[in-house]
């Protein structure tokens, strides 16, 4: 079974959701967020930098959420939630589920690294982050015109980590999203399985409490 290191709230949450959605075992493993334990020894011997999430399976360990989902969808998933590479639609495919992390998730990461150094924060720099994330709320926007997906008709993968981003975007930079983008947010998020995740993420955090 799958052994997923998480804390709640953290990119765990796009590997428990792509397992809810292709209905893959796994077991999480609550970490203790706090800096202080992520920099022991103890949590180091499992993810050198002392990020969340880890994820294991067998004699296999890895991190990096968007590289776990790939390995379960490619491991697990039987074809489902991606097309073939065959596909004309694959290379986008990639290209989206890079942009999740590299490009929408950068600035809002840079943004949580700032307020996490400078206090009181510096306006100017927020401001720019929160420019660049509207920006590729703007891409995405234009992505999705006529369509229920970034790929067309059919949900994947590309879209759960998308979505996961934009669960940020909305938290740290504006509720308020174009309309098609909100429609879409909206279809992705009323699948079952996103209603499992978040179960199982605030139950995480129920176990670390107690």
């Amino acid at each position: 079974m799958l052994k997923i290191y998480h804390s709640p709230g953290t990119r765990g949450f796009r590997a428990i959701w792509v397992c809810e959605e292709l209905s893959v075992p796994y077991e999480i493993v609550p970490v203790n967020f706090a800096p202080e334990y992520r920099a022991t020894p103890e949590w180091r011997a499992v993810s050198p930098l002392g990020k969340v999430p880890v994820m294991v399976d067998g004699d296999m360990k890895m991190f990096e959420s968007c590289a776990m989902m790939q390995y379960i969808l490619d491991r697990y998933g039987d074809g489902r939630l991606q097309p073939a590479p065959d596909n004309p639609t694959y290379a986008h495919y990639l290209q989206w589920c890079w942009f999740a992390e590299a490009t929408f998730a950068r600035p809002l990461g840079e943004i949580v690294n700032h307020r996490r150094e400078f206090k009181p924060e510096l306006d100017a720099v927020v401001a720019e982050m929160k420019s660049r994330a509207t920006a590729c709320v703007a891409a995405l926007d234009a992505a999705l015109s006529g369509r229920d997906y970034l790929l067309g008709d059919g949900i994947n993968a590309a879209d759960l980590s998308i979505c996961y981003t934009t669960r940020g975007y909305r938290r740290m930079v504006s509720e308020t999203l174009p309309a098609a983008y909100q429609a879409y947010f909206d279809r992705v998020t009323a699948l079952p399985s996103y209603a499992r995740a978040v179960q199982a993420d605030a139950e995480t955090g129920e176990r670390l409490k107690g």
